[in-house]
């Protein structure tokens, strides 16, 4: 199902959206203390534990891989991936600083040489064997080399952008799988579900997040019922973000991508915002496709659409307080799943 009843182009749709978050991709990792107990919950879900090989699938500025790699460390790896090359550079910068003198590798979407932090011995802690299957341009980005001082985060993180539906890694090679708020921007999410079940290992898991329904979601619905409102249907067709909105289709997906012991669990949690705008800027730094496609319009179209989020907002106004500042309360449901490769 796609928000507008136009011909789906997989291609466009996945060159918009590369283009709108490498756009966003400096202001992206802003909005994450937004979304904590979601990022806490998935990883919780994913069972992570020393010495395990991650994969982070639509990693973004990395904020999951790191915390993931804090987790499997002081033996364990992981990879950070993502369809936009200039997230995974944002990524690595920021990691930079805890770098003593980063170096600088070219991560591609193949063969790439991928580095990764804090290494014991290389030898025994090589990253995952990669498959040359992506044509994704080169993107440079540190080599990371974490302290191991008191405060630096420990394990190994590397970087590689991919497609994650057609993956550059060879079968079987990991032990977990992440995927927060992915799986519904994936053109063919059945396909990606194959390359993830391809590249765990036997007994591995799958840890993602994805949206409720429109209705239970109004930290992104406000605005996307502004947006079809005000502006004719895009012109490059997008799937719906809230497409497995209901834990029946989800686990229907899940089953006939081949995984087993699936659950599904809800987590609620409210965002608070100071005024209308930032409420707005939260959403354009969250949007990708849809906040490149917004960046095309008319100053003045533009304007209208932030007055109607503003008047939308107003259901949401309540009186702040010590334990819940902001003017604005704007509430979200999100699943959590997790399943198994047998």
């Amino acid at each position: 199902m796609t928000d507008a009843a136009r011909p789906f182009d997989a291609k466009r749709f996945k060159a918009l959206e590369r283009a709108g978050f490498n756009r966003i991709a400096a202001r992206y990792a802003e909005g994450a203390h937004l979304r904590t107990d979601l990022a806490a919950a998935l990883i919780e879900a994913a069972d992570l534990r020393p010495g395990q090989t991650v994969l982070d699938l639509a990693s973004g500025p990395a904020l999951l891989a790191q915390e993931a790699a804090a987790r499997v460390a002081p033996d364990g790896w992981v990879l950070a991936t993502d369809i936009a090359e200039g997230m995974l550079a944002t990524a690595a910068l920021a990691l930079a600083a805890l770098t003593d003198a980063p170096q600088h590798v070219t991560v591609k979407g193949g063969a790439a040489a991928c580095r990764h932090a804090a290494p014991a011995r290389p030898e025994d802690r090589a990253p995952p064997p990669l498959a040359p299957r992506s044509t994704a341009p080169a993107q440079t980005v540190p080599n990371l080399s974490a302290r191991r001082d008191e405060g630096s985060r420990p394990g190994a993180l590397g970087f590689l952008a991919t497609d994650a539906e057609h993956l550059s890694l060879a079968d079987e090679r990991f032990d977990r799988v992440l995927a927060g708020l992915a799986l519904f921007m994936f053109p063919h999410p059945e396909r990606a579900l194959r390359e993830i079940h391809r590249v765990l290992r036997p007994g591995g898991r799958l840890a993602l997040s994805v949206w409720g329904t429109r209705e239970e979601v109004p930290l992104i619905g406000r605005a996307q019922d502004c947006i079809a409102r005000l502006l004719p249907p895009p012109r490059i067709a997008r799937p719906s973000v809230f497409r497995f909105g209901k834990p029946a289709t989800l686990a229907a997906l899940l089953t006939d991508a081949g995984y087993r012991d699936i659950r599904i669990e809800p987590c609620d949690f409210c965002c608070h915002f100071e005024d209308a705008d930032s409420y707005w800027q939260s959403f354009l730094d969250l949007a990708g496709g849809v906040a490149e496609s917004l960046t095309r319009l008319a100053p003045d179209i533009r304007a209208r659409l932030r007055e109607a989020v503003a008047d939308d907002l107003e259901a949401h106004l309540r009186q702040p307080d010590e334990d819940r500042p902001g003017r604005y309360e704007v509430g979200a449901r999100a699943w959590i799943a997790s399943a198994c490769k047998p």
